[in-house]
């Protein structure tokens, strides 16, 4: 067979360099101009031998990729994929299906409707919910904000996906001063722009001020999506979703949850995490991420909503030379925005079976774990803060109280190589951005990225 030699050659590889990773410098050594001098070429007449490609590909991983799997990579907010569900994306590429009609692949299908109705009993939502499996969180968001401006319009006689937006009743956009820039850019790509944001007030810790929103809905009439957030991307805090969600019923207000990874903490163990995302079933529709807590390969994100009409309404297509299904079967085109589209919930499966509740719980309480374990030894450190409650798996941290020390640790820690991590701006200050995401990260992880961090901080301080 053609494929054994290069599969095996490819799983060779491919284990040299995850085996390599609790070790290995986290950060890229090689600049762009000697990427480029490995990599690029005239593209030849005849091709190239396939395992001198494949080599030359693995050859260049180690100093070209950053190691976003590794332990210690603590950047955005970033998960390492698990083992089991590795080898499912394995099989998602050996299989190659497209999994935009249940007709091309009915075991794709079948695997993303069980994947979706897992994560809804997970998360304690609403069970007849629209599920779909999309690329990140920014299409998340974008699919749970057009099922939202499809609702509200609906609800006052306009069919936008007939009448489009123009002569449309306008649509009241209100968010707090911390909501994630994903939500711009999707109302960018829904047409209604970002000058519609009604900005809310938000407290010391990132959290919406609900007096501030009951406040602002008192002023407003007409059709009303408010996005709200459950873990924010600097500091793990939730808006406060109970006082949300029951000012926006009153008011009639289509509630939309912005929880790339907080929503997660639904399926915590702790009584007390749990506590922070209260209140989150009163919403109308959520986004999440599986690449980041559920640790799944790039890409998955999860868009869910209440209404599976105006989920499906907004996003459902139909052409005469399609075989769409007229039954029970599910054809994920009717609930994400591409068509052709890789069968990226199979990975999901694997993962939500393999670790059962129990698991998920784990992972989520053993990663804020770690966060507070790294917030606690670097706040022992002279002319180090922790600039905000570490709730989750958020820590953010601030050097000498001086933005100039901030960003030199935070750069020669990504040169000194033994973790990595990022910068922020928090609330006018330059800050250091801790994310603990992923499963493997254990408390040796955890303190020998201290050391190292503090160990940079020590030397910029002089």
């Amino acid at each position: 067979m053609p494929y054994d030699d290069l599969l095996s050659r490819a799983h060779a590889h491919a284990l040299d360099y995850l085996n390599a990773l609790p070790e290995r410098r986290v950060g890229s050594t090689a600049t762009r101009d000697e990427l480029m001098a490995a990599l690029r070429t005239p593209l030849s007449g005849p091709g190239e031998a396939p395992e001198a490609v494949l080599d030359l590909l693995a050859s260049q991983a180690p100093r070209g990729a950053v190691a976003c799997n590794s332990p210690r990579y603590f950047g955005f907010v970033i998960g390492g994929a698990t083992p089991v569900s590795l080898a499912a994306d394995w099989l998602v590429s050996t299989w190659d299906q497209n999994a935009g009609i249940y007709v091309i692949s009915p075991l794709v299908a079948v695997v993303e409707e069980v994947a979706g109705d897992w994560l809804l009993d997970l998360f304690d939502l609403p069970r007849d919910s629209g599920v779909g499996f999309v690329t990140g969180c920014q299409m998340a968001n974008l699919t749970c904000l057009a099922a939202a401006r499809h609702g509200v319009l609906r609800r006052v006689g306009w069919d936008v996906e007939i009448d489009g937006l123009q002569g449309a009743p306008r649509i009241n956009v209100v968010a707090s001063a911390e909501s994630h820039i994903t939500i711009d850019v999707a109302l960018r790509y829904l047409g209604l722009g970002t000058k519609c944001i009604q900005r809310v007030e938000s407290d010391a810790q990132g959290r919406m001020k609900p007096d501030a929103l009951r406040a602002k809905l008192a002023t407003l009439e007409g059709p009303t999506i408010v996005c709200a957030q459950a873990g924010n991307v600097n500091t793990g805090a939730f808006d406060p979703l109970r006082e949300i969600g029951e000012a926006c019923n009153a008011h009639g207000a289509w509630l939309h949850i912005d929880g790339a990874f907080g929503l997660w903490a639904r399926a915590s163990a702790s009584s007390e995490r749990r506590a922070l995302i209260d209140g989150v079933e009163l919403a109308d529709s959520w986004a999440t991420d599986a690449h980041k807590w559920l640790n799944v390969p790039y890409d998955c994100g999860v868009a869910l909503v209440k209404s599976r009409e105006d989920h499906r309404a907004a996003m459902t297509t139909a052409a005469a030379y399609l075989i769409q299904t007229q039954g029970v079967e599910r054809d994920a085109v009717d609930w994400v925005p591409d068509f052709s589209r890789r069968a990226r919930g199979v990975p999901t499966y694997a993962n939500l079976r393999a670790l059962g509740r129990d698991g998920i719980a784990d992972l989520v309480d053993g990663l804020c774990a770690r966060a507070r374990q790294m917030a606690q030894g670097l706040a022992a450190e002279q002319g180090v803060a922790i600039l905000a409650d570490v709730v989750l798996n958020q820590v953010l941290v601030r050097f000498g109280d001086d933005d100039e020390l901030t960003r030199r640790v935070v750069t020669g820690v990504q040169q000194e190589g033994t973790c990595w991590l990022s910068g922020t701006n928090w609330q006018g200050k330059a800050a250091m951005r801790i994310s603990v995401s992923n499963w493997a990260t254990s408390e040796e992880d955890a303190a020998r990225s201290v050391a190292a961090i503090l160990g940079v901080w020590r030397q910029v301080r002089g």
